[in-house]
């Protein structure tokens, strides 16, 4: 048996997690052609006028992208998930470690995060462009609300999960404050951050595309509003497309490899 150390386990170890990803990918494709073809086949069945081909959605979206009008919403509304996400996530872990450490702090903050977890997100974007007027600020603030609870709840459910013998082992061997967090705390949080992470994201996309719609002048959202009005399914399929091509990027080229890397140690 042969073990390596340093540079070279790492690089077996990202090796290693490379192959399933590798193998996983003819079967994606082959997800989405089989999509793109049923789309085709009840697009030609139907002969509807809110059905149309993929064809007819593709033009569309090369019209969009060559006019510059896709790129721009899209970009609009991918500042708003980032800053709303990263607030959000900030705010979040801190409550949450917060709540996790200490029990008085858990009682005092239980009440409100449960409250907001079951507040509807439509109410409190409505309540913040009434508050605040219908600007950024409003919008970023009211989807970075609609998140942080749930940040909060899954990161004081790692805090409570931190295995107290390994902590009493690191005080027993006088480790640094500094590395007793780096490498006994974190890698015990770092699943539960990504947790958080994840499912934030799904919750951000979504609500920051209510937002849009309900008081915003540019981005994906008011897009899709506007196409609804004018009743032009193309133009919503494309919008859609084009944001959720984006978002699928992000998760495989972004959170997954990241997901790996994190939590590499475990092999």
């Amino acid at each position: 048996m042969t073990i390596s150390t340093g540079d070279a386990s790492i690089t077996a170890a990202e090796a290693a997690a490379a192959k399933p990803v590798a193998r996983a990918l003819p079967y994606r494709l082959a997800s989405f052609a089989v999509l793109l073809a049923v789309w085709e086949i009840a697009a030609h069945c139907a002969h509807l006028r809110a059905l149309p081909s993929v064809e007819t959605v593709a033009v569309v979206l090369g019209e969009e992208i060559r006019d510059g009008a896709l790129p721009f919403h899209l970009a609009v509304t991918l500042a708003r998930v980032l800053v709303a996400f990263l607030v959000a996530m900030a705010g979040g872990v801190a409550i949450g470690l917060a709540m996790g450490r200490w029990w008085r702090v858990d009682l005092l903050l239980d009440g409100w995060i449960i409250v907001l977890l079951n507040l509807p997100a439509l109410v409190i974007a409505v309540l913040f462009y009434v508050w605040f007027g219908l600007t950024d600020a409003a919008a970023v603030g009211a989807v970075a609300l609609n998140k942080l609870p749930l940040v909060a709840m899954t990161m004081r459910e790692g805090a409570r999960a931190l295995e107290r013998d390994y902590a009493e082992m690191a005080e027993v061997f006088h480790v640094p404050r500094w590395r007793r967090f780096r490498h006994v705390v974190a890698p015990q949080l770092v699943p539960f951050v990504l947790v958080a992470t994840r499912s934030g994201l799904a919750l951000v996309w979504k609500i920051v595309l209510v937002v849009e719609l309900l008081g915003r002048s540019d981005g994906i959202g008011f897009q899709l509003q506007l196409y609804f009005q004018l009743f032009d399914v193309p133009r919503i399929l494309a919008y859609a497309l084009a944001f959720v091509a984006v978002v699928q990027l992000i998760e495989w080229g972004l959170l997954q490899p990241l997901e790996r890397r994190v939590l590499r140690w475990r092999r």
